[in-house]
């Protein structure tokens, strides 16, 4: 068998990622064509989010107990069927069952974080958990730019069928390549070690990450983060229309800014920063800089002729904000857990990130809807300085550390 490698699974996370950047211009607006208001059109980031934060824990368990590599390759391939699905969707309900399904077959992004720490020395897990990121970032500046071009030279009438439909292509091809390329990373011994209860809201699930208040403060600076960047993702397409008169290609260009900002940052700069800084540093000045774009953001209408200009630095910058915390954050959690628990453990993060991603899109079209389009983004910077005054209570790995507990199975 091929040895783990952290270039496997970053090409696995890119080709995920890249279909579901795909759609990312589109959905809001094609919600609001059938007839949606920005609250509804906004709740299909919610609903995506709420199924991923009941299936990332089954994702992580699973893996756990069977290896990463076949959980991996089950989710693509219902990820496939799911964007398919998405592209045949002419209604509202369809468009949210469609959503609903994709958002049960791509919570595997703990699976992934898994995978890396499996295969990394506690002197490389920044740079593992940067390269998840750079994968995240390559996939997102590619699919937003693609999908608006898709959907601006789509020889297919129904508006967003034709990037859901390339995002079934790559979730197919993602299958294809991961079960050639990709070993399994889990060592056949350590399996099975940590077995915990599927249920998203079992308390013996979190009984690990709120072991210390150090773990709680990690915990609680996720959820403010997804929160607030999530707020945003699920109302930006809305926004650039309204405030800036964008097609769908435009905004998928805005979306790409942000995309080379993630990919730099995670793929080079973290490294380098990671030697010098401490991941709880790196936590602290993101979201403090994620603060100052988000500011930028809900100041661009107003800006007269320079509002575009502001509206794709500030974007930029919550890029690069975004670049140092999450990456930072998920391997400052990673460091402090058992080899046999990290793949629970890393889902537990991904689930509390999932829920937030519940509520950010709603809470932000409630916003949106009542208070404006500015308000998302004002809420969101206030958010993050939240999550700056929280950061201070993160502490070292050795800190955080908890001690393992075997957890049988309910």
């Amino acid at each position: 068998m091929r040895k783990a490698s952290i270039g496997t699974i970053f090409f696995t996370v890119f080709l995920d990622l890249l279909g579901f950047g795909l759609v990312v211009p589109y959905l809001p607006g094609v919600a609001r064509d059938l007839g949606a208001s920005p609250f509804l059109a906004t709740l299909l980031g919610a609903v995506y989010s709420a199924m991923q934060f009941l299936f990332v824990p089954m994702w992580g368990h699973f893996s756990d107990r069977w290896g990463r590599r076949p959980i991996l390759l089950v989710s693509i391939a219902l990820t496939a069927v799911g964007m398919a699905a998405l592209g045949t969707a002419t209604t509202l309900t369809g468009l949210f069952i469609a959503r609903a399904f994709v958002g049960m077959a791509t919570a595997n992004l703990a699976v992934a974080s898994a995978y890396i720490a499996d295969i990394t020395g506690p002197e490389n897990r920044s740079r593992g958990m940067g390269a998840i990121g750079a994968a995240i970032g390559l996939g997102f500046v590619l699919g937003p730019v693609f999908g608006g071009l898709l959907q601006a030279h789509s020889p297919i009438q129904r508006v967003g069928a034709a990037p859901a439909y390339a995002a079934a292509a790559l979730s197919a091809l993602n299958f294809v390549l991961a079960a050639i390329t990709l070993p399994e990373s889990l060592r056949p011994e350590i399996r099975g070690k940590a077995v915990r209860s599927l249920s998203p809201f079992d308390r013996r699930r979190f009984q690990l990450a709120l072991g210390t208040p150090k773990m709680v403060a990690a915990l609680a600076v996720q959820f403010v983060i997804v929160l607030s960047f999530s707020g945003m993702e699920q109302t930006f397409r809305l926004f650039t229309t309204d405030e800036f008169g964008f097609k769908t290609e435009q905004t998928g260009y805005v979306l790409g800014v942000v995309g080379v900002v993630l990919i730099t940052v995670q793929a080079f700069f973290i490294r380098l920063f990671a030697r010098v800084f401490s991941e709880r540093a790196l936590v602290r000045t993101g979201v403090l800089i994620e603060a100052l774009g988000f500011a930028g953001v809900a100041l661009s209408p107003a800006a007269s002729g320079a509002k575009v200009g502001l509206l794709v630095v500030s974007m930029a910058v919550i890029a690069f904000g975004s670049g140092l915390a999450n990456p930072s954050l998920s391997a400052l959690v990673s460091r402090s857990t058992q080899p046999s628990e990290q793949g629970s453990a890393l889902g537990t993060l991904q689930s509390v990130g999932a829920l937030a991603r519940v509520f950010g899109p709603t809470i932000a079209g409630l916003l949106y809807q009542s208070l404006g389009p500015q308000a998302p983004y004002a809420a969101a910077a206030v958010g993050m300085l939240i999550a700056g005054a929280v950061s201070f209570g993160l502490g070292s790995p050795s800190n955080i550390a908890v001690k393992a507990t075997p957890v049988t199975n309910v």
